[in-house]
């Protein structure tokens, strides 16, 4: 099965303006994450998804494949599934523009459960503890037990009542897998009441009955959010 990484790389950002063109170790965030996702092999097609020129020309710039947004999105599971028409592969991978350190053992990990056919879409998380899981920047999943996500949330889910000791919590990591005929019609969904509630709009999947299935990681990725996200992860280039 033909596969294909894209990353939707949106200009404007909140914390850190323009955060995917800083540099980041003499090339770009977003440059990074390209050459990264390209670097672990997993992937038959690796494409950059944007909205501005500058990220655009970046990519160019390393040889990169490039697909010009032309709409304003909300996420970047839309922001993508424009350009599938240019992409020519069955299972599509979203990575996220802002984290430049990508792990091959985890991407092959995802895709390799699309082996079982009753798999429509993936994703991952790894394990957190309590006091992490209180931050409602790390979004939680609870699984049933075949690992499909039963509830994504912001609050720590499951709710510790009895307050038991060591409890493990699963953050989600935002790399979404999808067969190509669910990514176009997720696009053409109505945003669901839990998606507007929550901000994730992997809940939209779960409110129209799309099982989601969880793939463990160890990788706990670098995400570039802030400018302190950026100083971390320019040590971390550094330590390599």
């Amino acid at each position: 099965m033909k596969s294909a990484a894209l990353i939707p790389a949106r200009f404007a950002s909140t914390r850190l303006p323009a955060k995917l063109v800083q540099d980041l170790g003499g090339k770009s965030v977003i440059q990074r994450t390209y050459l990264s996702t390209l670097g672990t092999g997993v992937f038959d097609e690796v494409w950059v998804v944007t909205d501005h020129e500058e990220i655009a020309n970046q990519i160019r710039q390393v040889g990169g494949n490039v697909f010009f947004s032309k709409k304003n999105h909300e996420s970047g599971s839309d922001r993508i599934a424009e350009a599938l028409d240019q992409v020519d592969a069955e299972l599509i991978v979203n990575v996220q523009g802002d984290e430049p350190f990508q792990d091959a053992n985890s991407l092959k990990s995802l895709v390799e459960v699309f082996q079982d056919d009753s798999v429509q879409m993936a994703s991952l998380f790894h394990q957190i503890s309590e006091e992490e899981a209180q931050n409602p920047n790390a979004v939680k999943v609870v699984l049933d037990e075949k690992g499909d996500a039963l509830y994504f949330s912001r609050s720590p889910i499951p709710f510790n009542r009895d307050k038991l000791p060591n409890l493990v919590y699963k953050k989600h990591i935002g790399v979404y897998a999808y067969r190509r005929e669910i990514l176009s019609q997720f696009t053409s969904w109505q945003k669901g009441e839990l998606e507007q509630i929550e901000m994730l709009e992997q809940l939209r999947l779960l409110e129209e009955g799309i099982k989601i299935r969880m793939v463990r990681t160890m990788h706990q990725p670098i995400a570039i959010d802030t400018a302190e996200d950026l100083e971390k992860a320019r040590k971390f280039l550094e330590s390599l």
